[in-house]
């Protein structure tokens, strides 16, 4: 029987454990009930971070967690929120964009950037209302992609926000700096209409891209016209449905912003693993 497609591979692993926060040490200045080594000893951290995948990929709740294979499910999230307060989860992102850009290399010429709604009816950070679904409660992800869909740099705003009030930020929280361009304006950012405008477009050039802002009719005329064209945007869309596949990010029950946002750094990190030749084995399509 083949491995499921939560569990973490050995390849893996080796990549994730350098990065794992250390346990907390105890307090001098504290009085502990228990004495040093007493008490039930800490899960392994790779049983957690198993356990976290587990979630992210399923979509189950926290105290969903089957206990008979990955223990108690309130020590489980309690690591996972340590661990996002030692900014583990965005650390493991960079690491596999700079592992992806020494194996592939980053295709750093063409990006696309683009916003997708999510449900979120219990979310209580990042919220609003949902300008497509009646008002109701919502998120946004903001993304950046590389020319192959790979998450370049995320940020999760209420549903109400629009697209081109966060451009700015977007392109501020790239993940890994471009080492040494050819030249300045060596680079291309394919938008939709959302970005269309004096200040967008002077925030585009000032981070050195050369804008590219097509609504879907202007698109459909090009390809009308020149039908050998290569599209260039649909590889954000892809990355917004390679998110949505793992389930815990397709409706938001997270009720805190930074475990929403810790969930979506765990799901860009494992799409950037997929690219370079490693078995990850965590699936997302």
């Amino acid at each position: 029987m083949g491995a499921k497609s939560w569990e973490v591979t050995d390849d893996f692993w080796s990549r994730v454990e350098p990065l794992v926060p250390p346990p907390r040490p105890r307090l001098a200045d504290k009085v502990y009930q228990r004495k040093a080594g007493a008490g039930r000893k800490p899960k392994p951290a790779r049983l957690v971070f198993e356990a976290i995948v587990y979630a992210l990929r399923t979509g189950c709740q926290w105290k969903a967690l089957p206990a008979e294979r990955l223990g108690s499910a309130s020590a489980i999230h309690r690591r996972f929120l340590e661990w996002e307060t030692a900014g583990f989860f965005e650390a493991l992102w960079q690491a596999g964009l700079a592992e992806y850009d020494e194996m592939e290399g980053i295709a750093w010429r063409w990006q696309s950037i683009d916003g997708a709604m999510i449900k979120a009816p219990l979310a209580q950070e990042a919220v609003g209302p949902n300008p497509t679904d009646r008002g109701k409660k919502g998120s946004k992800r903001h993304l950046l992609v590389d020319g192959r869909g790979v998450p370049l740099s995320l940020v999760v705003t209420g549903a109400n926000r629009h697209d081109v009030t966060q451009l700015e930020a977007v392109l501020d929280a790239i993940q890994v700096k471009r080492p040494n361009p050819p030249f300045r304006r060596s680079k291309h950012l394919c938008t939709d209409a959302a970005y269309r405008g004096a200040t967008a477009l002077e925030t585009i050039l000032a981070h050195g891209y050369i804008p590219h802002v097509q609504g879907r009719h202007d698109e459909a005329r090009q390809l009308k016209r020149h039908p050998h064209k290569r599209a260039r945007r649909w590889v954000v869309e892809v990355a917004h449905s390679w998110f949505n596949r793992f389930r815990k990010l397709l409706v938001r029950y997270e009720k805190l912003e930074r475990s929403f946002l810790a969930l979506n750094h765990l799901a860009a990190a494992i799409i950037a693993f997929r690219k370079v030749p490693l078995t990850v084995n965590i699936i997302y399509g």
